[in-house]
């Protein structure tokens, strides 16, 4: 019998992997996300649809896949949810039927305001510096930009 020597194994323990503060920090963020969000009747996801709506106005359901990094199959039911709470509406392409096009129905306009103090309210629960917060904006998207 071979004895397994541990610096074999330094690499698989929990605290060694980037994957998993990357996880447990992006969980707790959005549960402090939670509460600013119930105020405006939304969930995560539906949130950071309308924030990409606010920012791009039109978009197809591809591009917002894209921006989100979210598949069709998630995006249709959240986005069914969103139009039947008056927030959006969902239309056909006339240049292209396979296309859906997303925009903001008024109440989703109106509800930018209302959103407004949100990134600040979160900002606030976080034990960052706002150097810090640009630092770590940076390297994530960074990572996020250099996965093909």
């Amino acid at each position: 019998e071979t004895e397994v020597n541990e610096m074999d194994y330094e690499s698989l323990k929990l605290e060694n992997q980037l994957c998993f503060p990357l996880y447990a920090a992006a969980k707790e963020v959005v549960r402090l996300y939670k509460p600013l969000l119930d105020e405006l009747e939304l969930t995560y996801t539906q949130y950071i649809v309308l924030l990409a709506l606010w920012q791009n106005g039109r978009l197809s359901v591809k591009q917002l896949g894209e921006k989100l990094y979210l598949d069709s199959g998630t995006l249709t039911p959240l986005l069914k949810k969103l139009e039947a709470a008056g927030l959006v509406l969902r239309e056909r392409s006339e240049k292209d039927e396979r296309s859906v096009l997303i925009t903001l129905a008024q109440k989703g306009l109106d509800l930018r305001e209302r959103a407004a103090t949100v990134p600040e309210r979160l900002f606030a629960c976080l034990p960052l510096t706002r150097e810090e917060a640009a630092a770590l904006y940076g390297l994530l998207y960074k990572v996020l930009g250099g996965i093909s």
